[in-house]
């Protein structure tokens, strides 16, 4: 490339080239820059068809995954017309075909929407696969191990050519099987929160750990770290959860290690205040631990001091969580985050207030209450997140001056 030649325009959302253009006219004005400047820096950026390309994307989203569970379920109809031995090659055929044809698509440059498509319905023929397998070999369909090869494969795919879509499918197929496997032959509360908690333990270190690595991916598992985090508390706090015990088995002592490897391996090659998010996750699971071995009474009508005490420190938890989770949306730009906070709190303490101030305000009452918890709650949640915001912005470079209200974030 010839560097003396002028650099083609850069496609931004146009929302974000107005605000830019809004900007350039203001610094204008101050003198901040001149009319030639502004000019010059205006011409670098043109409005992109982000909102074409996003609807092309799902529908090449949606055809991928449609043709992809379609092929399953061929699977699942048993293909009667053909051989088991000929029921697998096709499978396997076709599993082939999509796979070879996302990388040979991927090769050649072509419309990243379209390469995930193909690579989507790859990882849905992966599934295929096992699943005809498994019919094959006589194995039932509901075994939670199919979910696992199933999962250990697409990530495996996802990894190796750095793939959103099998990486996707992989972790929904992973989540699925991490609860699904431990639980398969003694069910619990305890083992619930336990699984939930390291979870949420296991995400968070696999984020910290593809920090500067996979950046996509360290998104992924940033915000599955999170929404973990927020069932577990949830869940812990229902009175009575824990009754039960924990119920050991091989797999959830094997997933607990894994977790445990997660979280060390963070701690060992991630130095500094990324340690905070496995750490406070780990933070997470032991509250939620001896919130569920609280013994509390499960009669909603017959609610004592000590119903009132596990709920208002439940209660003080989530708040703890909703607001560090704020604080690290807004430190790691992730609004998902952000949002996945705010909606936990609202329906927690929407559960809390109906389980512990029903049985003793009714009527408008509730109503009244409800609303003045939310009104409080929520005061607080945004003044903690536009203080922290505007702490990172006074230590930023040159962080003194106000950011404009319309700025992207």
């Amino acid at each position: 490339m010839n560097p003396s030649a002028p650099a083609l325009p850069r496609p931004v959302p146009p929302r974000q080239l107005a605000w830019l253009r809004a900007e350039l006219d203001d610094w204008t004005s101050q003198g901040i820059i001149d009319d030639d400047q502004a000019r010059l820096i205006s011409s670098r950026y043109r409005p992109g068809d982000h909102a074409r390309l996003s609807i092309g994307r799902v529908l090449l989203s949606l055809g991928g995954g449609f043709v992809g569970i379609g092929v399953i379920w061929l699977v699942a109809a048993n293909l009667d017309q053909l051989s088991p031995t000929s029921r697998f090659a096709a499978v396997v055929l076709l599993w082939l075909a999509f796979l070879a044809g996302g990388e040979a698509l991927a090769a050649r440059k072509a419309s990243p929407p379209l390469v995930g498509a193909v690579r989507l319905m790859a990882a849905l023929g992966a599934g295929a696969v096992i699943f005809q397998a498994a019919q094959s070999l006589q194995v039932p369909a509901f075994e939670p191990r199919l979910l696992g090869l199933w999962a250990a494969g697409t990530l495996l795919h996802g990894y190796l050519v750095r793939a959103s879509m099998p990486f996707l499918v992989g972790v929904a197929t992973g989540v699925a099987w991490w609860f699904a496997q431990p639980l398969w032959d003694s069910p619990s509360g305890l083992t619930v929160v336990v699984l939930l908690g390291a979870a949420a333990a296991l995400a968070s270190g696999l984020a910290v750990l593809h920090d500067g690595w996979i950046a996509p991916f360290a998104w992924t598992w940033r915000t599955v770290a999170g929404a973990m985090a927020l069932l577990t508390l949830f869940v812990a706090a229902i009175p009575g959860i824990g009754s039960d015990g924990v119920v050991w088995s091989t797999w959830l002592v094997v997933v607990l290690v894994a977790a445990a490897a997660a979280v060390a391996g963070a701690v060992l090659t991630r130095p500094g205040t990324r340690l905070l998010e496995p750490l406070g996750a780990l933070a997470v699971l032991g509250v939620a631990i001896a919130l569920t071995t609280w013994t509390t009474s499960t009669d909603t009508s017959d609610i004592d001091t000590a119903d009132w005490l596990h709920a208002a420190v439940s209660v003080l938890a989530y708040v703890v969580l909703a607001v560090a989770l704020v604080a690290l949306g807004t430190v790691r730009d992730h609004p998902p985050l952000t949002a996945m906070a705010m909606v936990g709190l609202v329906v927690f303490t929407t559960f809390q207030s109906f389980a512990v101030f029903a049985p003793i305000v009714t009527g408008a009452w509730l109503f009244v209450v409800l609303g003045t918890v939310f009104l409080g709650t929520g005061f607080l949640f945004d003044r903690a997140r536009r203080e922290l915001a505007q702490v990172l912005v006074d230590d930023s470079p040159g962080g003194s001056a106000t950011p404009a209200s319309g700025a992207p974030r």
